[in-house]
């Protein structure tokens, strides 16, 4: 009975990784290769090439196994740093926030008009 419980949680967890991995690589997919290199990061067939490689491990392998883990590191590493770095510099990253580039912090500045 343990084991069945410890293997269901396993096939859970191989499912999230799998999500993460193919959030990751539909997210780069989509963003703009020069976003990549004014953000200072790898190109973005670097990234598409690692996280597919990361989606197809966790999918062939057992999680348990060493490269779904490094598959995971690879996902967790775009997720967390590419990301919000190429968001930013393609003007993604506003925060919910609609404005021109003249607004202050405390709204539009009219330069004193």
């Amino acid at each position: 009975m343990l084991m069945t419980g410890f293997a269901g949680f396993l096939g859970l967890l191989k499912i999230v990784l799998m999500a993460l991995a193919a959030f990751g690589l539909f997210d780069a997919a989509f963003r703009r290769e020069d976003a990549f290199r004014a953000a200072d990061k790898q190109s973005k067939v670097f990234w598409l090439v690692i996280l597919g490689i990361a989606l197809v491990v966790s999918y062939l392998f057992h999680f348990l196994s060493f490269l779904p883990i490094i598959g995971a590191i690879a996902s967790i590493v775009y997720i967390v740093d590419v990301r919000p770095a190429v968001k930013q510099v393609s003007g993604g990253g506003g925060g919910g926030r609609r404005g021109s580039s003249s607004d202050g912090p405390y709204g539009p500045y009219n330069g004193g008009r």
